[in-house]
């Protein structure tokens, strides 16, 4: 239970830690933008409508751009499966080797081999045209953004020089709010985490205290049943037994608050209620806590005609009567003192 509490500690610190750094990334992302945002419309103000012109190039420019790049994705993706499939191509020709070298036995493993080698080239084969076809595709997708940006080019040569500065600019202030863009999406994916963390902390403390609570509640059980034990000593008071029992319930539960500071409100209540229910004569017979000793005396005190009387029980009858007549002798001895006195003093 510690090491889990140490655990939610950790995750919690760290949430706070993640989550002030979240806030300052968002805060200088909204800053930077509305600061680009305030100097692009200077520039475009001073520009005028040069840029509304020359916009166009910059956005065959940038589509020519993302076309060049799938390109490249596409061409990896064709050599990988070019790979692929002179790989299989091998195990195709290893298997087949191994089954002319046994000829005449066909060991099943080299057919099974050759069977798996034979479905991968044809999967390799099927991807290796798929990747062809794709990079065929793409490739011309980037020639005709190639094309149409050179056109553009010689087209608005003019305007394309005028509003250089803007476009310059705008790329500078896209970087930067794409690198805060990257550190904010990342700090976010890490709270993320560290809350799934804190979580799963939180629900094994919460399993540990239910553990806990249901051990307890067998444990009480198990007190509550009768006890039978041959030789005990004698009582020393109802009220005695009631204090020393709330002792240890309170001794108890401030070693268990100690020791589990997760512990579930249901639990504290249900010591709560035991120990305000140790005040009550009458619940000393179902307290779990109280000896069997008690439990027996307040049996035989509740039902005296159902048990038999113990000689431990009525010693305590017993000394009061004993008490009662020593009291009275000593009272009449006193009297008889105070008559004859008065006699003398008559005298």
């Amino acid at each position: 239970m510690q090491e889990e509490l140490e655990h939610l500690n950790q995750a919690s610190d760290e949430i706070n830690k993640l989550e002030l750094q979240l806030d300052d990334a968002r805060s200088s992302y909204r800053r930077i933008l509305t600061d680009s945002a305030r100097k692009l419309n200077a520039q475009g103000s001073q520009l005028g409508a040069c840029i509304e012109k020359a916009r166009p190039y910059y956005e065959a420019r940038r589509l020519a751009k993302e076309a060049q790049q799938e390109t490249q994705k596409a061409a990896l993706r064709y050599e990988r499966a070019v790979s692929m499939h002179t790989a299989a191509r091998e195990m195709v020709y290893v298997a087949e080797q191994g089954l002319l070298a046994d000829r005449n036995t066909m060991d099943p493993t080299w057919q099974e081999m050759l069977n798996h080698a034979t479905a991968k080239v044809n999967e390799a084969e099927e991807e290796r045209l798929r990747s062809e076809r794709e990079h065929q595709r793409v490739t011309q997708l980037c020639q005709d953004a190639e094309a149409r940006v050179q056109t553009l080019q010689k087209a608005l040569k003019k305007v394309i020089l005028k509003s250089k500065p803007y476009f310059e600019l705008k790329a500078q202030f896209n970087h930067i709010l794409e690198e805060h863009k990257a550190k904010v999406v990342q700090l976010e994916g890490q709270v993320a985490k560290v809350k799934t963390c804190y979580s799963v902390a939180l629900r094994n403390l919460e399993q540990i205290s239910e553990q806990i609570h249901a051990q307890r509640g067998r444990i009480r059980a198990s007190r509550g049943r009768p006890a039978v034990c041959g030789g005990r000593s004698s009582p020393v008071g109802a009220e005695a037994e009631v204090r020393a029992a709330v002792g240890v319930q309170r001794e108890r539960l401030e070693v268990e608050q100690a020791g589990s500071d997760c512990m579930s409100v249901i639990s504290l209540q249900t010591i709560a209620s035991d120990l305000e229910k140790c005040d009550s004569v009458e619940h000393l017979g179902d307290l779990s806590d109280v000896g069997s000793v008690l439990g027996e005396e307040w049996d035989c005190r509740r039902k005296p005609m159902e048990r038999p009387v113990s000689i431990v029980v009525t010693e305590e009858p017993q000394q009061e009567t004993d008490d009662q007549e020593k009291g009275a002798v000593s009272k009449e001895k006193q009297e008889s003192f105070v008559k004859q006195h008065h006699r003398s003093v008559s005298l």
